[in-house]
């Protein structure tokens, strides 16, 4: 590999740790809440990037605007997901992950029935160009996903660390039986952390758009990456899922480069399967007793 294409594959490669963090991270948050999981995250991450289409490329407002309107319209979705479903199947896990696996399929024909059926849609790229170092050429619409994914991290850090509910979210995370003791209504904290799953989710949806092909499954493939990010990195590990994104963004994007994108998948799951044998907790996560 020449010093040129390092530097394209290593740009590459940052901006899909972005969007593998942006999506994992509310997989992790959510789970480490709830204890379930949302197998109708990948279609939280399509509905965002649908959201986008519609307001962007249809009704001709501002890129922004489509990507503003994304996150809530999505962080309401999870929270629906949350009264309706986690709600009501409770600590049932197979319930829970039929019931998720449901509404990926009705979110799906919804999309179809919605944005109807042919060809993929395909979004107009609102910041044309490319940044130039070297030889190396990276699409200025792929470099802003960096700094918006970087921005949200560091927000979403800032209310878990410094505000009042979100240092709730982490002890219901943490111990949801004590948490309730100490006057904190572990139900609220749930759906809390679904709109923020869900907010993320769309955000990255949104901002993918315009680079991707948008499809009522493109989830599928976002989904399984995400779940491979929360097992290295610890399934409640918020933290944990940002350093997994890292890794395995890099990974994947490298060995696709040097070889091919079936082999790097091949490579991701290996290494999901390492560290369920050598440190199950994941990377960043507790050992239960």
């Amino acid at each position: 590999m020449d010093l040129d294409t390092f530097v394209q594959t290593l740009l590459n490669s940052i901006q899909t740790s972005s969007v593998y963090a942006l999506v994992a991270v509310g997989l992790a948050m959510a789970f480490g809440v709830m204890k379930m999981a949302n197998f109708a995250h990948g279609e939280f991450y399509m509905i965002g990037a649908y959201v986008l289409y519609q307001v962007y490329q249809l009704w001709g407002l501002n890129f922004w605007i489509g990507v503003v309107v994304a996150i809530p319209v999505v962080a309401l979705l999870g929270v629906a997901t949350e009264r309706v479903i986690f709600r009501n199947t409770g600590a049932n896990i197979l319930a829970g992950f039929m019931a998720t696996v449901g509404l990926g399929f009705v979110l799906q024909v919804a999309a179809l029935q919605i944005w109807g059926h042919g060809l993929m849609k395909r979004i107009d790229t609102p910041y044309m160009g490319a940044a130039e170092i070297g030889d190396a050429h990276v699409g200025w619409q792929r470099l802003i996903i960096i700094p918006c994914a970087i921005a949200m991290l560091i927000a979403l850090r800032w209310f878990l660390y410094n505000v009042k509910l979100g240092k709730a979210l982490r002890a219901c995370a943490q111990d949801p039986e004590t948490a309730s003791l100490q006057g904190i209504k572990v139900r609220n904290m749930t759906m809390l952390a679904m709109a923020i799953a869900g907010a993320s989710a769309g955000l990255a949806g949104a901002l993918m758009a315009p680079v991707a092909a948008i499809t009522p499954y493109m989830g599928h493939h976002i989904v399984i990456i995400a779940f491979i990010v929360i097992v290295v990195g610890g399934t409640a590990s918020v933290g944990g899922a940002v350093v997994a994104a890292i890794i395995l963004g890099f990974i994947h994007t490298f060995v696709t480069t040097l070889v091919d994108s079936t082999t790097a998948a091949m490579v991701g799951v290996g290494i999901m399967a390492l560290t369920l044998v050598v440190r199950p907790q994941g990377l960043l996560g507790r050992e239960t007793p």
